[in-house]
């Protein structure tokens, strides 16, 4: 197998954490328990995907928060929270908490854009706004500042007994070197490497327009590569890839029958553009860790980035999720040539924050 200019430096994984909305705990715990998991496999990473009036996780903060205090090590990220249903300086508070109480771990990836099903939810969300907001870059660019630790306000000092800052508290140092965009665009690409935030890459492109014929390696790799021409950091900038991917290595014959339908039954999308958005699926890879090392060393993205966070399929029992973890971490990690210990405990925090 021909080994890939970058060797897989970073190993995540990113999972929806669903939940039976008659017994939300269970599924809450599942998912802590699967980010357990993930730390004694030795996992760099754990993500969670973040859903909004679904049966999936709606306050991925808190989740993490949780997580912070069942782990040590493995950094734990949100990919992504949708910017378009929080409020910046408040997000920033809760980020940095959660950064604080994990030793700076978090790896927060946000988006942006209009709320999903906007027009039936704007009532509720922005009753006396809902009109007039912005759910443009400019809601990212606030978060950056915030968490960086730009002022928020021109008021500091003492007030009677109480005592108030002028930045966001608590600040933690480094996390503004942490922030992801969740981007499918060569347009969001080149914003966030212009802002010096990292880029998250997923399963989703967006097709440049009516006549772009690209698939979907090649799309995703100009993508990296206009974020990389954009960023201060250049080719050193972080940049990580998202795709399904579900080993068979360990798995049952029911189990690899159940993943081959799985990846059968969403193949079509993957053909050419779907909808008004034209938006380009990968496939799903299915099969062994040789196969699928063999077919992500032809992966035109792939080969120019060190860092992954898989995405679990989003139905799959538990059982299923420990076994492709398991295979994941022991066979696929290997074959794709990580080692342990060649990520350090956490990146190296040039920190940039602005510091009182």
């Amino acid at each position: 197998m021909p080994t890939t200019p970058r060797p897989l430096r970073k190993l995540g994984f990113l999972t929806i954490g669903l939940f039976d909305g008659d017994d939300p705990g269970r599924g809450h715990e599942t998912t802590l328990e699967i980010i357990e998991l993930g730390e004694r496999l030795g996992f760099d990473s754990a993500w969670v995907r973040h859903r909004h009036l679904q049966y999936g996780i709606s306050s991925p903060v808190a989740v993490l928060a949780a997580a912070s205090q069942r782990t040590r090590r493995i950094e734990l990220g949100t990919a992504v929270i949708p910017l378009g249903w929080e409020n910046p300086l408040r997000l920033a508070e809760d980020l940095a908490t959660v950064d604080v109480l994990s030793g700076g771990r978090l790896n927060p990836g946000v988006s942006v854009g209009p709320p999903m099903h906007y027009d039936q939810v704007k009532e509720a969300l922005y009753p006396d706004t809902a009109d007039a907001e912005d759910f443009g870059h400019e809601r990212v660019r606030r978060l950056l500042d915030f968490v960086r630790g730009k002022p928020a306000t021109e008021f500091s000092g003492a007030e009677g007994f109480e005592v108030f800052s002028d930045r966001v508290q608590p600040h933690s140092p480094g996390l503004g070197r942490r922030l992801w965009y969740g981007g499918g665009s060569a347009s969001s690409a080149g914003w966030a490497g212009e802002h010096g935030m990292n880029f998250l890459t997923s399963s989703v492109v967006k097709a440049e327009g009516p006549d772009d014929t690209r698939d979907f390696a090649e799309i995703q790799l100009s993508h990296i590569r206009a974020f990389r021409a954009a960023h201060p950091d250049g080719e050193a900038a972080r940049v990580s890839q998202g795709l399904v991917v579900v080993p068979t290595d360990s798995a049952s014959p029911g189990q690899r029958a159940r993943y081959e339908e799985f990846a059968a039954r969403r193949l079509p999308r993957t053909t050419s553009p779907q909808g008004p958005a034209r938006l380009l699926f990968a496939p799903d890879l299915v099969g062994t860790s040789e196969e699928i090392a063999e077919q992500l060393s032809a992966h035109a993205a792939f080969r120019e980035i060190d860092e992954v966070a898989f995405a679990l399929p989003f139905t799959f029992e538990h059982e299923d999720y420990v076994q492709i973890l398991t295979d994941m971490a022991t066979k696929l990690g290997p074959a794709l040539g990580r080692r342990p210990g060649t990520a350090a405990e956490t990146d190296a925090d040039t920190d940039t924050d602005t510091e009182a």
